[in-house]
C-alpha cells in the first residue's frame, strides 16, 4: 500500500520521476523562503481561527508571535537565499493582518488544520492522507466544504481574482478525507483563500476563489470512458514507470531533489 499525500498527488501526475524522488526515495530539498513564509502565515491564521471557533477573543499579538517563531526557528532546513528573515517576518505579519481583517470575519469555520486518518483504497493500492486547512459550514445552505490557504506572488490578480488552476486535484483529496473525518459530505464549493505576498503594501492582497465538485476529478467518468486521477496514479505505482517531464514548470533545481541526476532532461 503506497501512501499518497494530497499535496503530492499533483506532483505524481506532473512528473512521476520527481514524485518518486520525494515520496518513494525520500530525497529532500531545503524549504524556500517563500514556502517558509507560507508555513508561518498558516501557523498564525490557525491560532486566530481556532480562537474564534472556541468562542475566545483572538489575539493578533499571539498570532504574530507564532509567525515569528516559525520564521526564526523553523523545524526544517530552510534555504533563505538572498531573502532577509526580518523582511520575511514583516511580510508575513502584513498578510496575517490582512487575513484577520478581510477574510476571517466572513467565514464560518467549524474545524482548523484537520489531520485526517488515512483512507486505504485496497483495489488501487493507495492510502490517501493529508491535513485540511479549514472546514466550513455554509450558513445559507447548511452544507459543509473545505477551504485551503495559498500564499504566493501571483495568488490574487489585480482585479481580486484568486488563482484556482492547478489546485483541483489537491482540493478533491481534501474533500474526500474531510468527509470521512467529519462523517458528513463536503457538498459546498471548495474555497481557495489566496494571500498574495509582496515587498510593498500595494502589492499585497487577499481574496477567495471557489471550485465546484473538486472530488469528481478523482473518480473520472466511466460512462464517458475517462479515468479518474486515482486510477491513473495507481497505474504509475503498479508499473513503477516513473518517467520524467522536462517540460514541467517545476523542472528546476529549486523544486526537484532529483534534478542533478535526472536522465530525462
Amino acid at each position: 500500500m503506497q501512501v499518497v499525500r494530497a499535496s503530492g498527488l499533483s506532483d505524481l501526475l506532473d512528473c512521476p520521476a520527481r514524485w518518486e524522488s520525494k515520496f518513494v526515495k525520500g530525497m529532500r530539498l531545503p524549504s524556500s523562503a517563500a514556502s517558509q513564509l507560507g508555513t508561518a502565515v498558516h501557523a498564525g491564521t490557525a491560532i486566530w481561527d481556532n480562537a474564534v471557533i472556541n468562542h475566545k477573543e483572538p489575539s493578533l499579538e499571539e498570532c504574530e508571535t507564532a509567525v515569528s517563531e516559525t520564521i526564526f526557528h523553523p523545524q526544517n532546513e530552510v534555504d533563505w537565499g538572498e531573502e532577509n528573515q526580518s523582511q520575511i517576518e514583516k511580510q508575513a505579519h502584513a498578510l496575517l493582518k490582512l487575513y484577520c481583517e478581510q477574510i476571517a470575519p466572513n467565514q464560518n469555520y467549524v474545524a482548523v488544520e484537520v489531520t485526517c486518518e488515512p483512507i486505504d483504497l485496497d483495489e488501487l493500492g493507495i492510502s490517501l492522507t493529508g491535513t485540511t486547512d479549514r472546514i466550513y459550514r455554509d450558513p445559507l445552505t447548511g452544507k459543509y466544504g473545505i477551504a485551503d490557504l495559498k500564499t504566493g506572488k501571483s495568488a490574487v490578480s489585480a482585479d481580486g481574482t484568486v488563482k484556482t488552476t492547478g489546485h483541483v486535484i489537491q482540493l478533491g483529496v481534501y474533500e474526500v478525507l474531510s468527509s470521512v473525518a467529519l462523517g458528513v459530505k463536503m457538498e459546498a464549493p471548495a474555497l481557495i483563500v489566496g494571500l498574495q505576498n509582496a515587498k510593498t503594501p500595494a502589492g499585497r492582497r487577499v481574496g477567495i476563489g471557489t471550485v465546484e465538485n473538486a472530488s469528481n476529478v478523482l473518480l473520472g467518468n466511466p460512462d464517458a470512458g475517462t479515468k479518474g486521477v486515482l486510477e491513473v496514479a495507481a497505474q504509475f505505482l503498479k508499473t513503477g514507470l516513473f518517467f520524467g517531464n522536462p517540460r514541467s514548470s517545476l523542472c528546476n533545481v529549486r523544486y526537484c531533489p532529483n534534478y542533478h541526476i535526472c536522465s530525462w532532461k
